[in-house]
């Protein structure tokens, strides 16, 4: 069992053993390499296959008879394309009846009539802009000087605001379901926008709510008071919220009640410790150990895909001896005063004690994760992209900006391609009701593709 006073009283731990870890394995970007054994590419990528003879069999082929063949493989790629896809509607006549009036076949639906962009060209900017992070004038300069298409960013707006527009629908839906489990992870992101008359750009936010297991939805507000949860977080919800020590969210808890529980990120609580390795070796590498010992049990707890009982059982055995010893040394150093407040150390010990009781939340609740880096990773899309393209427009553009990058990352979630989800959907958009929508969200379409996919 380690203590703190063994490691007060003897030789400071080895800073390469202690002190440098590794971040929590749940930090880990989605994004990995292909294991071994799945093959390079999908089985049903298209083959195009060019057979060749040898000079002498082409000189004289009745002469030759083929004993097999020697097969060689090479990984091609055809750059994007631009095409005019052309509607032909022929008007006719009735042969007999000379006074009935000519019939031609009606347009299919569109998302806006005389509408320039079809599905698929709308598609590729979404993507473009909030999958690859190329803003909008950086795509102008692409299919002007690679395809020599004008497509003038303003126009390119324009039809974002229509795609996001007629995605409301499944964008309300994936929000549905990401509140209805009773667990949500949230945070926020800032995020520059223009503000008219003001002659400069103002902050707004990105608010972020992610079901682990789920989809994760965006909402844009233009400030980080308590009061926008209350617009983000339906009324008759009841369940946990998981957040960062940010006082909005224990003020949105008291407004609520008993209908809010809070619980806490210990990865948030580890970065303070882990900032202030090197002015308190021992002390935080003693809190940094402790904490690595948690992550390295829920660690097993994913490889063993463990549910929820599971989970529970587990910690109560084996995590919460760990936490309660935790917290004890972080009471002892408190009481000691052996770190001023206002170091790096005493912050790291406040901020602990302050989360302690939103800390302890995820031992008695199996859903619960141990941190919010579920939703963090949710986030990074967002801040790779406003490094590019710096700003938004105005507020409204916020909104539908936060509509996209909610399909885009529900795509992502589930493996989909999102210009082929994009592309679909689209095009189905125009003919569908409001009872079919929910068969059309990424996470419904990925399952309706699954019995294809093993068809094929």
């Amino acid at each position: 069992m380690l203590s703190l006073e063994a490691d007060e009283s003897g030789k400071a731990p080895a800073s390469s053993a202690l002190l440098e870890e590794a971040a929590p394995s749940s930090c880990k970007d989605a994004s990995r390499r292909r294991p071994k054994s799945e093959p390079r590419w999908p089985a049903d990528l298209e083959v195009l296959e060019e057979v060749i003879e040898p000079p002498e069999v082409r000189l004289a082929p009745q002469a030759w008879r083929c004993i097999g063949e020697e097969v060689s493989e090479q990984l091609d790629y055809e750059p994007a394309r631009f095409l005019r896809r052309r509607l032909i509607r022929r008007k006719y006549v009735h042969r007999q009846e000379l006074d009935a009036p000519p019939v031609i076949a009606p347009l299919p639906e569109k998302l806006q009539e005389r509408c320039l962009a079809a599905p698929g060209l709308l598609a590729q900017i979404i993507v473009g802009k909030y999958c690859d992070h190329l803003p909008l004038y950086r795509q102008e300069q692409i299919y002007w000087s690679r395809h020599r298409v004008d497509l003038p960013r303003q126009t390119m707006a324009t039809w974002m605001g229509l795609a996001a527009d007629w995605l409301q629908p499944i964008y309300q839906a994936i929000r549905a379901g990401v509140m209805a489990g009773g667990y949500v992870q949230i945070d926020e992101t800032p995020i520059a926008y223009l503000c008219p008359g003001h002659g400069k750009t103002k902050q707004g936010y990105l608010w972020t709510c992610s079901r682990p297991g789920g989809d994760a939805v965006f909402h844009w507000q233009t400030s980080r008071a308590a009061t926008c949860l209350g617009k983000i977080v339906p009324g008759d919800f009841r369940g946990t919220l998981q957040c960062d020590g940010y006082a909005a969210y224990g003020a949105f808890r008291k407004e609520r009640g008993e209908a809010i529980t809070l619980a806490g990120c210990l990865a948030h609580a580890r970065r303070h410790f882990y900032e202030a390795r090197e002015a308190a070796p021992q002390h935080a590498g003693f809190i940094l150990r402790q904490i690595q010992h948690l992550y390295r049990i829920e660690k097993q707890l994913r490889a063993k895909r463990a549910g929820p009982r599971l989970r529970e059982a587990v910690r109560a055995s084996q995590s919460r001896p760990i936490q309660a010893r935790l917290h004890r040394a972080l009471v002892r150093l408190k009481l000691n005063k052996r770190h001023l407040p206002q170091s790096s150390m005493g912050q790291a010990i406040d901020y602990a004690l302050a989360q302690w009781p939103m800390l302890s939340v995820y031992l008695g609740d199996g859903r619960i994760e141990i941190d919010n880096n579920l939703v963090e990773n949710a986030i990074r899309p967002t801040a790779l992209g406003k490094k590019n393209w710096l700003f938004i427009g105005d507020a409204a553009a916020g909104e539908r900006g936060a509509i996209l990058y909610t399909i885009v990352e529900s795509c992502r979630r589930r493996g989909l391609d999102p210009q082929r989800y994009l592309r679909a959907v689209l095009t189905a958009l125009p003919k569908l009701t409001n009872w079919q929508v929910k068969d059309w969200t990424p996470e419904a379409w990925a399952k309706a593709q699954r019995p294809a996919r093993q068809a094929a």
